[in-house]
């Protein structure tokens, strides 16, 4: 029986970092959020909708874009059959992949919040809504990666994902039909922004925090699944 270890997870861990140092495309996506938040905070939009956006851009972008590119490059460079087929376990390589993305993705974070102005209704609530959604979009950057064979493809892919998980909720009020707009209101951005004013007046949260933990239960269980059909393949 295979045992996890955290020597194989670290080399994955090194093996991204060296790669992320000489990536150009990977670190101006990295800096995108950035420039939004510092936008938002210039124009005083720390407070009222528009107050989580630089949070959930920070997750579709730093999460989502950067890992699935990051994955499409190793299997560019023809790198991804090997880690596929050496003795890490699918733990292990899925966190290792996930590690470096993941400490970016917060690091980008809590640099949108600083330059944002976003106020933090309550940390530890706070904290956990941000791993569930570093796990929801971590999971979805590496199913797009998988399923993308060049870096460039994961832009075409993760462009109707941006769109769905990242700025849906900007057009909600141009949407006549209630079914759409209870769809919307599902996604792990709206989920988010609604858990983080929630917070801010008072309210339960338990709801929203159930709806994002399916979201990220069911993400992981496709990504594992199609990690493993391409692992085979």
């Amino acid at each position: 029986m295979m045992t996890f270890s955290m020597k194989r997870v670290n080399a994955i861990f090194m093996k991204d970092w060296k790669d992320l140092q000489r990536n150009g495309y990977v670190l101006i996506t990295l800096a995108l959020p950035l420039f939004f938040a510092a936008w938002l905070g210039r124009i005083g939009a720390g407070e009222g909708p528009l107050a989580a956006m630089p949070i959930t851009f920070a997750l579709v972008i730093a999460g989502a874009f950067v890992q699935a590119a990051m994955v499409a490059e190793e299997k560019e460079k023809n790198t991804l059959r090997g880690l596929l087929l050496s003795p890490a376990s699918t733990m292990e390589i899925l966190i290792g992949k996930s590690l470096l993305s993941g400490v970016m993705t917060l690091v980008v974070i809590i640099g949108s919040i600083f330059l944002a102005d976003f106020r933090v209704p309550s940390l530890p609530l706070f904290t956990v809504s941000i791993v569930l959604g570093l796990v929801i979009f971590l999971a979805i950057g590496t199913l797009l990666g998988l399923l993308s064979r060049t870096v460039m493809e994961t832009s075409i892919l993760g462009m109707p994902v941006m769109f769905i998980f990242g700025m849906a909720g900007m057009f909600k009020e141009m949407i006549s039909n209630e079914t759409v707009v209870t769809a919307i209101n599902y996604l792990p951005s709206e989920q988010l922004a609604t858990m983080w004013a929630g917070m801010e007046s008072g309210e339960s949260v338990g709801g929203n925090l159930l709806v994002l933990a399916a979201w990220a239960a069911a993400a992981v269980v496709l990504t594992v699944v199609v990690y493993k059909k391409r692992r085979m393949d």
